[in-house]
């Protein structure tokens, strides 16, 4: 094997002036993982996605405890040059000490988080990208035990690509908010990635969910499972969330943040729920705290879905299946190295999906990919499938 690679790197905080592509960049060697006595293995990316978090670390928009414009990455300070990249796929091309041959060959979906400890419960204290190199290279090093065959699911790479960190997030705010059947559920910025995750989710649970988002993502939303859109720019949104749900919220699913919050926690019942992993309406907020305490409102923190609750959610719950699927323009593909290079768009800069595929590699049949085979149907209904492009998220 080659000893450098082609990569991606990020050099500092900023705009797409800190990214260059390197040819000289260093294959990362696997190695023992002491405190967990299982080892690294080496994938080969076929593909790695481009999403908001990228964005956001690569610009350094996280901030610090108590300066909340301070210039940092997902949990802090960066070490640079870093090569960015949670949402990987690919294929099992070398194993470190402790690990299995036999896993040599074989596809898999890497989940991006770095967990405290092997508890089932640890808390992710880093990520793919920001503490860690990612995918944005032709190989990247990661723990065994975060690596998922997916040898024998149905969907492409591509597709498997746009699952961890999107899903990933959504299926732990959910878990979190221990959302059940016929429970009143909103969902901020509905039309993105995370946000029509929560939609499509959360309405198999049978939860009644209420979008947020552009009038013209109603129809989509609807498609995704919504029962009710609220449109940010057709008037006082508190007074449309009210109209659609009289009786008021159980949950809120917000990855939006900004000053709706104070607006919003009256809304929600006694005993509520407000699950937050996200602030790209604003990070700094004020609200009332005895709208909190005197009605035993729970506001939660999540970022990710641990590793055995990503899985769990793989294997499909009931009416999975029956959802229509997410509507979205096919994705951007680049070489090797320029993954992390999305197109400029008017006003929008960065807020595509972007994936590269490389040449594929023989795999073998594993009994885990049919965890993740219940998607497919909803992937074969999209536009896109039909035309025989790709999944973007």
């Amino acid at each position: 094997m080659d000893e450098l690679m082609t990569a991606t790197v990020v050099v500092r905080h900023g705009d797409q002036d800190a990214i260059e592509v390197r040819e000289d960049w260093p294959v990362p060697v696997p190695v023992p993982v002491p405190v967990a006595g299982d080892g690294e293995l080496l994938v080969r990316v076929t593909v790695a996605a481009v999403n908001n978090t990228d964005i956001w670390t690569r610009r350094g928009a996280y901030g610090l405890p108590g300066q909340p414009d301070a210039l940092a990455g997902w949990r802090g300070p960066i070490s640079f040059p870093r090569v960015q990249g949670g949402d990987i796929a690919g294929v099992v091309c070398a194993v470190g000490p402790g690990v299995s041959a036999g896993l040599v060959g074989r596809r898999v979906l890497v989940d991006p988080a770095i967990y405290l400890d092997e508890h089932p419960e640890a808390p992710p204290v880093g990520l793919l990208g920001s503490e860690a190199d990612g995918g944005f290279a032709e190989y990247v090093v990661v723990p065994a035990a975060q690596t998922h065959d997916v040898t024998d699911s149905p969907l492409s790479d591509e597709q498997l690509a746009c699952l961890p960190v999107a899903y990933g997030a959504a299926i732990g705010m959910l878990e979190r908010a221990e959302l059940c059947a016929g429970e009143r559920v909103l969902v901020t910025g509905a039309s993105g990635g995370v946000g029509l995750a929560l939609v499509q989710l959360a309405a198999p649970r049978g939860a009644k969910v209420v979008a947020v988002s552009s009038a013209a993502k109603a129809d989509q939303l609807r498609d995704a499972g919504a029962i009710g859109d609220v449109s940010r720019n057709a008037g006082n949104l508190a007074t449309q969330v009210t109209e659609l749900m009289p009786s008021g919220l159980d949950a809120v699913a917000d990855i939006a943040g900004g000053p709706l919050l104070d607006q919003w926690l009256p809304l929600v019942r006694d005993d509520g729920r407000w699950v937050i992993a996200g602030a790209v309406a604003g990070p700094v907020v004020s609200f009332d705290l005895r709208r909190r305490y005197l009605h035993n409102l729970r506001l939660i923190g999540i970022v990710d879905a641990h590793s055995g609750a990503l899985r769990q959610a793989h294997r499909g719950r009931p009416g999975w299946d029956d959802q229509p699927s997410n509507r979205r323009p096919p994705p951007a593909r680049h070489p090797p190295g320029a993954a992390a290079v999305p197109r400029r768009q008017p006003h929008r800069e960065d807020h595509h999906r972007s994936v590269r595929p490389l040449p594929a590699c023989p795999v073998e049949r594993s009994p885990i990919g049919h965890q993740i085979a219940r998607w497919r149907e909803r992937w074969d209904r999209c536009w896109w499938r039909q035309a025989g492009a790709g999944l973007a998220k």
